[in-house]
């Protein structure tokens, strides 16, 4: 693994960390595709604005609740020469105390002119967290 990437995921997190939804924004493709199972079983596809507008809401619940993100980068691979996925578990503090259930997220990354972009993602929401 590239450690060009690694360094790329940190700042993905922190940026996510940090509820930046400018800054997230400029790392996801305009192109991006995503496939949501919701805790119901739920299956829900969806594009970049569907993308923006739903890290907007969370961001600005974090930011007025008081709540803080709980990230980990759980595993990555190459899957092609420019392409790598990236598995990240996104939980929440909440008053205090964390969630007992957690995003998981299979995100797919692809280098665009020497450039690191989120370009689809499959989660699965409401998974015990870990």
């Amino acid at each position: 693994m590239n450690m060009k990437f690694e360094s790329f995921i940190e700042e993905f997190t922190e940026i996510w960390a940090s509820s930046d939804i400018e800054k997230l924004a400029a790392l996801i493709s305009k192109d991006y595709k995503a496939r949501e199972v919701t805790s119901n079983g739920q299956i829900v596809d969806f594009g970049y604005e569907e993308s923006i507008q739903g890290w907007d809401q969370g961001f600005q619940y974090v930011k007025e609740s008081d709540s803080s993100w709980i990230l980990k980068a759980m595993w990555t691979s190459s899957l092609r020469e420019d392409e790598v996925m990236a598995v990240i578990s996104a939980s929440m503090n909440i008053n205090g105390k964390p969630l007992e259930t957690a995003n998981l997220f299979f995100d797919t990354f692809k280098q665009v002119d020497g450039k690191w972009m989120l370009v689809r993602s499959y989660v699965e929401a409401g998974v015990k967290a870990v």
